[in-house]
C-alpha cells in the first residue's frame, strides 16, 4: 500500500508562509516572502545608509535630505497615479455630483458575484462614464511607456489597483475585491500583449530552460515521487491526473492573471480528486505536492515561468496572499522550484543512478514493465483462483439445489398417485350406487303401472253389469 511507503516530499503549512510572520503566504519568486513585505523590503519607506553619496554641488547627502528626496518622489508618484486616475492632481472634491456618485456606488453594489458583463454594463453606462475614462486613460498610457522595465510597469499597475479601490472605501472588503478582480480582468486582458514576457526580462530564456529541464526528467515515475496511484483493483478508466494536466496546461491561453489562477486551482482540484481514488485516506498536504510534481513533469506546461511571473507581477495582491488561490500557486511555485533542484536524495536515488537516468545510460521503464508485467500475472492468477473457488462453490450449490428439486418432484409425484387412486375409488362407488338405484326404481314403477290396470279393470266390470241385466 502506498501508506506503507516513505514520502521522498515533505511540506509543512509554516514552511508556505511569509518569512516575515505577517500570517499570509509567501513565494519562492519574492524569497519566501509575500508580495506585501516584498515590495516593502524592495521599496522601504524610510532606508538607513550606512554613507554619504555627494550631492550635485559637491557636498554630502545627509540622511535628512536622504529621507526628504524618498518622500518627494513618493509623494510625485502618488500624484501621477492622482492625475491619472482622477484628471487632476487632487482627488475630486465630495461636493461634486454627490448623487451620481452614490447612484454609482448603489450599481456596483448590486453586481452579483462574477458577473463581469454585468460589471462591464455599469461600467459603460453613463453614470460611471468617470470610470471608464479613468480606465482607458490608464490603458492608453500603459501602451505609451510600454518599453520601461517590466518591474515599472508591474508598479503602476499596482498603483491603479490601489487608486480604483480606494473609489470604493464604503464598500465591504468582500464587495470591493469582487469589484477589483472584474477591473484586473478588464485592464490585463488588453494589456497583455504588452507586458507578457517583455523584452526588459529573462523570462523567455528561462521559459526554455525550465522547459528543457523538465524534458530531461520525463523517466520520473510516479512511484519515485511517492505519488500514490490507484492500483489494479480499483476501476480507473484512463489516467486519474489527466484532468489536471489539461487544466495546467489551459493556463497559457489565458490573458487576465485571475483566470490563469482559475486554472491552477482546476488542476489542484483535480489532482485532490486523483488523489482519492488512488488511496483511501484523506490527501495530506505531502500528498498534494507529489501529485502537482508528478502533473508539472507530465504536462510540461508551455510558458510556465512567464506565466507565473505574469500572475505575480499583475495580479490583485490578495489572491496571491491568502486563500485557495493563493495556497494552490504557492505550491505550485514549490514544485517548480522542487524541480529546478531534483537531485537523486529526493528521488531516493543514489548519485550515480540519478546520473544514469539524466544521461539515459539507466531506463527505469524496462524493470517497471517488468514488474507490472509479474503484478498482472500475479493478479490474474488471484482472478483465476478466485473465479475458481466461485465456480466451485455454484456447482455444490446447484447439485444441492438439483437433488433438493428431485426430491420435492418424486414427493409431489406420490402425492398425486394417492390422490389419483383415492378419487378412482370414490368415482367407482358412486356408479355402483347409481346403478342400484336405478333399478330398483324400475322396479317400483312396473308395480305401480299393474296397480293401475288392475283398478281401471275392475271400475270397467262394474259399470257394465246393469246393462247385461237389462238385456
Amino acid at each position: 500500500m502506498w501508506t506503507d511507503k516513505q514520502r521522498g516530499i515533505r511540506v509543512s503549512q509554516q514552511e508556505l508562509l511569509c518569512k516575515n510572520a505577517c500570517g499570509y503566504y509567501g513565494n519562492p519568486a519574492w524569497q519566501g516572502f509575500c508580495s506585501k513585505c516584498w515590495r516593502e523590503r524592495a521599496h522601504p519607506a524610510g532606508a538607513t545608509i550606512q554613507g554619504v553619496r555627494p550631492s550635485n554641488d559637491g557636498t554630502p547627502l545627509t540622511f535628512s535630505k536622504f529621507e526628504e528626496k524618498k518622500n518627494m518622489e513618493k509623494s510625485r508618484r502618488i500624484n501621477t497615479m492622482r492625475r491619472l486616475f482622477w484628471g487632476t492632481p487632487s482627488p475630486p472634491k465630495r461636493q461634486e455630483a454627490s448623487e451620481s456618485h452614490a447612484h454609482v456606488l448603489k450599481a456596483y453594489q448590486s453586481l452579483e458575484p462574477g458577473d463581469f458583463t454585468g460589471f462591464l454594463k455599469i461600467l459603460r453606462s453613463p453614470s460611471s462614464q468617470r470610470l471608464q475614462s479613468r480606465c482607458t486613460a490608464f490603458h492608453k498610457t500603459m501602451e505609451a511607456y510600454h518599453d520601461l522595465p517590466v518591474q515599472k510597469q508591474s508598479d503602476l499597475v499596482q498603483d491603479f489597483y490601489q487608486s480604483f479601490a480606494e473609489y470604493f472605501s464604503s464598500f465591504s472588503e468582500a464587495q470591493v475585491t469582487q469589484i477589483m478582480e472584474h477591473v484586473e480582468k478588464l485592464i490585463m486582458t488588453r494589456l497583455h500583449k504588452w507586458v507578457f514576457c517583455h523584452d526588459s526580462c529573462d523570462d523567455e530564456q528561462k521559459d526554455l530552460a525550465l522547459q528543457r529541464r523538465i524534458r530531461s526528467l520525463n523517466w520520473v515515475t510516479p512511484q519515485m515521487l511517492s505519488v500514490p496511484f490507484p492500483d489494479k483493483k480499483t476501476t480507473v478508466t484512463g489516467d486519474p491526473f489527466l484532468p489536471a494536466i489539461t487544466a495546467i496546461i489551459e493556463m497559457d491561453a489565458k490573458r487576465a492573471p485571475q483566470d490563469k489562477l482559475t486554472c491552477v486551482s482546476k488542476c489542484s482540484q483535480h489532482v485532490f480528486e486523483a488523489l482519492s481514488t488512488s488511496n483511501s485516506e484523506p490527501a495530506n498536504a505531502d500528498d498534494f505536492l507529489s501529485g502537482l510534481i508528478y502533473v508539472v513533469l507530465k504536462a510540461n506546461p508551455p510558458r510556465l515561468h512567464s506565466n507565473m511571473q505574469y500572475v505575480i507581477r499583475f495580479g490583485l495582491p490578495h489572491s496571491l496572499m491568502a486563500g485557495e488561490s493563493g495556497y494552490y500557486f504557492t505550491n505550485l511555485s514549490c514544485a517548480v522550484a522542487f524541480i529546478e533542484k531534483l537531485d537523486g536524495p529526493a528521488l531516493n536515488l543514489s548519485s550515480e543512478e540519478f546520473e544514469g537516468y539524466m544521461l539515459r545510460q539507466r531506463t527505469p521503464f524496462a524493470r517497471s514493465k517488468r514488474q507490472e508485467l509479474a503484478g498482472e500475472t500475479q493478479d490474474l492468477l488471484e482472478e483465476l483462483k478466485g473465479r475458481q473457488e466461485k465456480l466451485d462453490q455454484g456447482v455444490d450449490a446447484l447439485n444441492m439445489q438439483l437433488q433438493k428439486w428431485v426430491e420435492e418432484v418424486n414427493s409431489q409425484l406420490d402425492e398425486a398417485t394417492a390422490q389419483f387412486t383415492l378419487v378412482q375409488k370414490e368415482m367407482t362407488a358412486q356408479s355402483e350406487d347409481s346403478q342400484l338405484s336405478s333399478s330398483s326404481h324400475d322396479t317400483v314403477t312396473q308395480e305401480d303401472d299393474d296397480n293401475e290396470d288392475q283398478t281401471l279393470l275392475a271400475f270397467s266390470n262394474e259399470h257394465a253389469c246393469p246393462e247385461d241385466t237389462d238385456c
